[in-house]
């Protein structure tokens, strides 16, 4: 990564090469920016909504993640137009999510959203590790009950799958900043495309062979549960649905990669974000719907196991890859930015540090090369191993998803773009604006802690049995 020195009093006409802050073109459009909110949003998350429904019923359940996807593009909206402080078209930019927190608020407040943000972009690369090593594992198990018919127990254990994801991350980490992955984003939102698809296709296949849509109006009963789980789960299921959404943390990162205007780049990137959001939400209505309907409430966490090992074993197996291929790229879409983070705090700190600032230059061909810079191959690669060890200690891909979307779904989606729009629109206290705007940001606060609490629930309940690194 190139030495990160703030330019943004030093705004220049631009250049052939150069954008008007001085750094090198930025060529992102609808395509590319829609690709990397694909990849961020179709996750891990798509699995767990069958699940999520099945809790909540066919009433709550299409409806909570309707209302998911209107504050999601409402609040990315008013996130889009805090990219550049001021003028629209000239105003100066706002590189990071921070950047854009501490140019509208400012104070104490830019380090609570730093520390919320990071965290989560921590956690997302955990539960994104333990959700390759599930659906790598899911590969492994169908085979070995293709091989040696279903009722062998194939017992194994998800931690290699864990490190051979952990270590396919080591190499890709070292791709220097966010706008040189495009190419993976692209890709690995192909690949959620195809595991949805699959998914979906299955779950038709099940309902026609079940020969009646399963499930009830208000999910699963309580006699299957007890009221408490009913409860806890439901809540859960609001984390779920909020991590399957969860994208805003990386925002401004992605609209920091659009070429400059005309248009805006708050234009395009509504544009984009309205793509992502629509196509998502059928996603996620036909693969949540499909599931519930095809399990009813014995609808499982990850949907792609519910339909067995070992028949159609193959097409699964194609689903699970695709998974993986996917979530190599997620994976790095969501940590790119926590990487550039340190990095830049790193080279301000010590700016004189030959290990912190070098970049050496390793011929890849004739034409190219790599540069190599030491701070970051072993920090991220650090990085990388402290995410996998935890993964294996960790490894409730439910329970996490479920935390995650919670924690990081009111202040970072909701909390902080409000704010930030308050301030740079200058809207009156009190006004009738103001007022909505405050409603809807209470309402989802109340709503992230009652899901965290159902998650935290569920992870207590999980560690009561779980013994680490044990095959399953």
């Amino acid at each position: 990564m190139e030495v990160s020195i703030d330019m943004n009093s030093q705004q220049q006409a631009p250049s052939k090469c150069y954008d008007d802050d001085s750094r090198p073109k930025r060529t992102g459009n609808v395509l590319t920016a829609s690709s990397h909110i694909i990849t961020a949003v179709i996750g891990s998350g798509v699995l767990s909504l069958a699940w999520a429904i099945g809790q909540l019923g066919w009433v709550a359940g299409p409806a909570v993640m309707v209302l998911f996807a209107f504050v999601i593009y409402y609040t990315s909206s008013l996130l889009a137009d805090c990219y550049r402080s001021g003028d629209p078209i000239t105003g100066k930019r706002n590189y990071t999510y921070m950047d854009a927190v501490r140019s509208n608020l400012g104070g104490f407040k830019v380090k609570i959203c730093g520390f919320i943000q990071y965290l989560n972009l921590f956690g997302v690369a955990i539960g994104y590790t333990i959700a390759a090593s599930i659906s790598m594992l899911a590969i492994q198990r169908s085979n070995c009950f293709h091989e040696k018919g279903h009722k062998n127990p194939c017992h194994m254990s998800s931690n290699p799958y864990m490190i051979i994801f952990g270590a396919t991350q080591l190499v890709f980490s070292q791709i220097p900043d966010f706008d040189q992955i495009w190419w993976l984003s692209i890709v690995a939102a192909v690949m959620s495309f195809t595991y949805s698809s699959i998914g979906l296709a299955l779950g038709i296949v099940q309902v026609v062979a079940n020969g009646s849509i399963k499930g009830s109006l208000t999910g699963i009963s309580i006699g299957d549960v007890t009221q408490m789980q009913k409860i806890w789960r439901s809540l859960q299921a609001f984390g779920d649905i909020a991590f399957a959404y969860s994208y805003s943390i990386i925002l401004i990162e992605i609209q920091d990669t659009i070429r400059a205007p005309p248009p805006s780049e708050a234009k395009v990137m509504k544009k984009a974000t309205l793509l992502s959001v629509a196509v998502t939400t059928i996603f996620y209505m036909l693969c949540g719907c499909m599931g519930y309907a095809a399990f009813g409430d014995a609808a499982p966490g990850n949907l792609l196991t519910g339909f067995g090992f070992y028949n159609p074993f193959w097409l699964l197996d194609i689903a699970n890859a695709a998974i993986v291929i996917h979530l190599v790229g997620a994976y790095q879409v969501y940590c790119q930015p926590l990487f550039a983070f340190v990095e830049k705090w790193a080279q301000q700190a010590w700016p004189e540090s030959k290990f912190i600032v070098k970049e050496i230059r390793v011929p890849l061909t004739p034409t190219r090369s790599f540069n190599l810079n030491l701070f970051r191959l072993v920090w991220r690669s650090a990085f990388v191993v402290l995410t996998t060890v935890i993964s294996m200690l960790l490894p409730f891909f439910n329970d996490v998803v479920g935390l995650l979307g919670a924690l990081g779904f009111w202040p970072l989606t909701v909390f902080f773009p409000v704010e930030m729009y308050i301030a740079q629109k200058r809207i009156p206290k009190w006004s009738t604006r103001w007022v909505c705007l405050q409603m809807l940001s209470l309402a989802c606060l109340v709503i992230s802690f009652a899901a965290a609490v159902g998650s935290i629930a569920g992870v207590l309940t999980d560690l009561k049995v779980y013994r680490p690194f044990k095959s399953s």
